[in-house]
């Protein structure tokens, strides 16, 4: 009797757990219109504002020559994007706009992501073909953060955050891209959230 009595209560919660699942609705916390762009990915192809729209897309800064967070960010992402293909997910795009444009050529960036084994390298676009000015300039006004090159040293600031863009070009939501700890970092919500644009733009 307790044993069926037991399987009835994980039944309920398992129940419970799924209902709020399927019941979850994604909410804006941000409403920032990205500047028009165009710029060049790893593969040397174009990628512009115009280009990205349709689909929603996940955006991070980060340099190749960075002795600090980029490599655990862009792990990070990749973890994301295992999360993504897992749940069969394709109408999506990760861009990384380079903080650090004059070092990091396309051939560089291609050879940084190279070492990060990432589950599906087609949807990745890792930018650059612009000057510092400019990238800093996208950055406050586009994105509200900062990156800032630090005169006499080849490191530059920026934030180790995600960001939520979605098809028509806004950033809708932002998440901790690197943490200390192993909870810092919103893997399933920033997955599910995706997900959730994804399915409002089909309609779903």
């Amino acid at each position: 009797m307790k044993k069926k009595s037991l399987a009835l209560a994980l039944l309920l919660v398992v129940s419970i757990v799924m209902s709020a699942c399927s019941n979850y609705q994604f909410k804006p916390t941000t409403s920032y219109e990205i500047s028009d762009f165009t710029t060049t990915d790893h593969r040397g192809e174009e990628v512009s504002l115009e280009s990205l729209k349709g689909e929603p897309w996940l955006a991070m800064f980060i340099f190749t020559n960075c002795t600090t967070i980029c490599s655990p960010m862009t792990y990070n992402m990749s973890l994301i994007q295992e999360d993504l293909v897992k749940k069969g997910i394709e109408d999506y795009k990760i861009v990384a706009f380079s903080v650090d444009p004059a070092n990091d050529s396309p051939e560089v960036l291609s050879e940084y992501l190279n070492r990060f084994n990432v589950p599906d390298e087609s949807k990745w676009h890792l930018v650059t073909g612009y000057d510092q000015k400019f990238i800093e300039q996208l950055a406050v006004g586009s994105f509200k953060s900062l990156v800032k090159a630090i005169e006499g040293d080849d490191q530059v600031m920026h934030a180790n955050t995600f960001y939520l863009v979605d098809e028509k070009g806004v950033a809708v939501k932002n998440y901790t891209g690197y943490s200390q700890t192993e909870d810092g970092v919103p893997y399933d919500t920033i997955a599910v959230d995706l997900e959730s644009l994804i399915e409002e733009r089909l309609g779903k």
